[in-house]
């Protein structure tokens, strides 16, 4: 940006330089001109009417013009009026090229200030000028979303300590009931035991989602790729899910019509397609979540869709930015990190995809696309 802006401003200044020789050029031609029509005048024309109203200067002239001072007395007369132009010519310019760095300089300091908001140079700067606001509105747009991002991670870290002593307390609780009551029955002693564990397990999975939090921040996602099979992937991954469905009374519905291959990594990409289909049993409001896979010459469609609450516009624009959560009076329950669907934008752009979300009335569908493993 930089080096763009100083480009236009050095052209600018040659252009500006061209113009002032341009204009020097000009005035040694008409002052050379102005000389011979003076001599060819002198020289071809009867001064007779000077002579008979003025016979003293008509000689004065005569006398000087044959001495030959003539000639030197109006050279340098008409090289002091030149010189005088050229010196204004040169401050005029000099003036302009001093506004133009003084504008630009100006502009600079006006890049941070959140009270200005458009930047107006000069004519002459418009490439600058624009390229500046532009780069005006892109600094406080990142601003605004570092802030946006900011509060979100605050909340997240509230959210998280909060969540973190509600199983931890439960613990405690649990633990203390069975270490003063010695006498306490087994099955009742094995209800707190199971209890304390389930605990034990939610307590877990908050911390791991800490460590993703630092490490989605701190590290670059490095892909170790392979062939794989993409429906036994989502198949292994709908198993793994079964306990959970189970227990919400919940089903996940994949369609395919040939098995597809890719070539990706595949810890990475089961990470992906784990985090959306959490995702969707989360928020599902009904029983049924559906995975479909579509081939094209040399992509691959995957469309996860389930119904939820109705997602307001805004909002799905933002759902995979880091921390965004659409629900924010989020539950222990379904309540994530924020950081789930933004690991998987992350995840499936470094696999050459994409991935967007659409909604439609209470449904919401992931749109997955993958490039195919060619034969």
């Amino acid at each position: 940006m930089k080096n763009k802006n100083q480009h236009t401003l050095n052209n600018l200044l040659k252009e500006t330089y061209k113009k002032f020789l341009l204009k020097i050029l000009l005035a040694a031609l008409l002052t050379f001109i102005f000389i011979i029509i003076t001599f060819f005048i002198i020289n071809t024309l009867d001064f007779q009417w000077a002579y008979n109203m003025y016979p003293i200067l008509y000689y004065s002239i005569r006398d000087l013009w044959y001495s030959g001072y003539f000639i030197l007395y109006s050279t340098i007369l008409l090289f002091l009026i030149w010189t005088i132009f050229v010196l204004i010519l040169l401050y005029r310019m000099l003036k302009k090229v001093f506004s133009y760095i003084n504008a630009v300089s100006d502009a600079s300091n006006k890049l941070l200030d959140e009270n200005v908001s458009i930047i107006e140079l000069p004519d002459g700067l418009e490439e600058i000028q624009n390229k500046m606001n532009i780069l005006k509105m892109t600094s406080e747009k990142n601003a605004r979303l570092a802030k946006e991002s900011e509060k979100r991670k605050n909340d997240l870290i509230v959210y998280l300590a909060h969540d973190l002593k509600t199983p931890l307390t439960s613990l405690i609780g649990y633990f203390s009931l069975i270490d003063e009551a010695k006498d306490m029955p087994n099955p009742q002693r094995e209800k707190y035991v199971k209890i304390a564990l389930e605990k034990s397990y939610k307590l877990e999975d908050l911390i791991n989602e800490l460590f993703y939090i630092a490490r989605f921040n701190s590290e670059t996602i490095i892909l170790e790729k392979q062939e794989i099979n993409l429906n036994m992937m989502i198949e292994q991954i709908i198993d793994d899910f079964y306990p959970i469905l189970k227990e919400l009374k919940k089903e996940i519905q994949y369609s395919y019509n040939e098995n597809i291959k890719i070539y990706a990594d595949p810890d990475k990409l089961y990470r992906a397609f784990n985090n959306l289909l959490k995702n969707a049993i989360n928020y599902s409001i009904d029983k049924t979540i559906k995975i479909e896979t579509i081939t094209h010459d040399d992509k691959v469609d995957i469309l996860i869709s389930n119904r939820t609450k109705k997602i307001p516009k805004e909002k799905l624009d933002k759902i995979f930015e880091k921390f965004y959560r659409v629900d924010s009076s989020r539950t222990s329950r379904t309540g994530g990190s924020g950081l789930g669907l933004a690991i998987v934008k992350e995840i499936i752009n470094l696999h050459d995809g994409n991935v967007h979300a659409t909604s439609d009335d209470e449904y919401i569908k992931f749109h997955i696309q993958l490039p195919v493993k060619k034969s």
